[in-house]
């Protein structure tokens, strides 16, 4: 069920338990998915002995969840599931910042993914093209016999192409088929679409047909989201206009490096990733492919850059915007066997893959800022290491509150915090 409201204040001063408390009473959790978020919902050995090979055991990694997020109109609050801290905090944080506007815009393509079929040794590979081309309603049509009821929820292949690749080994004919996948990421359906037409493809072109796969470089399956930011929320107070249009100029700034240097725009589009597989692997998606569709997506006909856009318009607000290929799906995979990635999408309340991309787009666009907005001001250290002192407390040796006691102290005394520092801090507090 979707939440009413996002903004939950103060929620990070709340215990574990008030949290999940909380979270089930605004998203209407039910107990189950609750306890999945704690020891008892693990995914457990045997669950996980069917999943992969060779299980000898299972992997943790902290839940939290990014509060703010108003995506067309409607309230998330969104699960990300990862190890680095100020993640979570500096995407809650930015979400807040687009609020006098609304917040975040979609304007998804559809659900269409791409199987490859390679066709090798034709005699003519320019005839064998033409052949598949002159018969493609007849190989739409058998494509679509094998999956009855992804035809019925109005799904199926829709479209085939052709093309001649040269290659080192020589010319190859690369036929493709445009498969709407409905509310699954489609993996299986368009495998299995490629792989039973392939006897008939070889009949046509006189070739040999060799691989018959999915590509994850889901161009027609872009996710798009967008956010306008007023120089008053760009500001550290929230309502100095003066400020937050400097920081608006620094954010343009940072963009535009990313964009015309690839060495910057890696680690941008890793930032803007630290969200996106987050939330993807919070939701039990396969976030590898969306990994590897996005970084080839920011160099598909271009030169490598940014996977976001930032601008200034006319009021001298800070326009923003994301772009990329978005393969998920709420059907099938381990969405429909881990308990936790069950809560996690209960939580959002998402019912289609749809929705489900534009909430992942939005967390990265808005960490994409989170990130900008740091890096053009103080710095990124700064603001990630009052986050990351409790991790060096342990690191150093210190056990139960003395984590607490040592963070806070360092929170308080300002300065940059070094492991040292941390270090010196504990022996401090027990020498007390």
């Amino acid at each position: 069920m979707p939440i009413e409201n996002s903004r939950l204040r103060g929620f990070y001063k709340l215990s574990v338990a008030e949290r999940r408390a909380l979270l089930a009473e605004i998203a209407g959790l039910t107990s189950e998915q609750i306890e999945a978020w704690g020891a008892t919902g693990e995914l457990d050995e045997e669950a996980a002995d069917r999943m992969i090979e060779n299980v000898v055991g299972t992997y943790s990694l902290p839940i939290g969840v990014a509060t703010n997020f108003v995506i067309d109109g409607a309230h998330y609050v969104i699960p990300f599931v990862l190890e680095e801290p100020s993640v979570v905090a500096a995407a809650s944080n930015m979400a807040k910042r687009c609020l006098a506007n609304g917040g975040f815009t979609s304007n998804n393509d559809g659900p269409i993914m791409i199987g490859q079929i390679q066709v090798v040794d034709c005699e003519d590979p320019i005839a064998a093209k033409d052949a598949i081309i002159a018969s493609k309603n007849d190989l739409v049509a058998s494509c679509n016999e094998v999956d009855p009821i992804l035809i019925k929820f109005g799904g199926g292949c829709k479209d085939i192409n052709a093309r001649v690749l040269e290659t080192d080994s020589g010319p190859m004919v690369i036929m493709h088929i445009l498969v709407d996948c409905r509310d699954a990421m489609g993996a299986n359906a368009v495998n299995t679409m490629a792989e039973t037409i392939a006897p008939t493809i070889e009949g046509l072109t006189g070739g040999t047909v060799i691989l018959r796969i999915i590509s994850n470089l889901a161009i027609h399956r872009l996710a798009r989201v967008s956010a306008i930011f007023t120089p008053e929320e760009m500001s550290d107070s929230g309502n100095d206009p003066g400020q937050g249009s400097e920081v608006i100029g620094g954010v343009v700034q940072a963009y535009h490096f990313a964009k015309a240097d690839p060495f910057r725009a890696t680690t941008h589009n890793k930032g803007i990733m630290n969200a996106i597989s987050a939330v993807a692997i919070a939701c039990g998606q396969d976030w590898r492919a969306i990994e590897s569709g996005a970084h080839s997506y920011a160099a598909y006909e271009r030169p490598y850059g940014s996977l976001t856009e930032w601008s200034k318009d006319d009021n001298g607000n800070l326009v923003g915007s994301i772009e990329l290929p978005m393969a998920v799906g709420l059907v099938g995979g381990a969405v429909r066997v881990h308990p936790a990635a069950q809560a996690n999408v209960a939580l959002l309340g998402v019912t289609t893959a749809d929705e489900l991309a534009k909430v992942i787009a939005a967390s990265g666009l808005a960490q994409n800022l989170g990130a900008l907005r740091a890096l053009a001001t103080g710095g990124i250290q700064a603001g990630h290491m009052k986050l990351h002192v409790r991790n060096m407390a342990v690191t150093a040796g210190a056990e139960g509150e003395e984590v607490n006691i040592v963070a806070a102290r360092l929170r308080e005394k300002g300065g940059r915090i070094t492991q040292t520092a941390v270090i010196e801090a504990l022996e401090e507090l027990r020498s007390e």
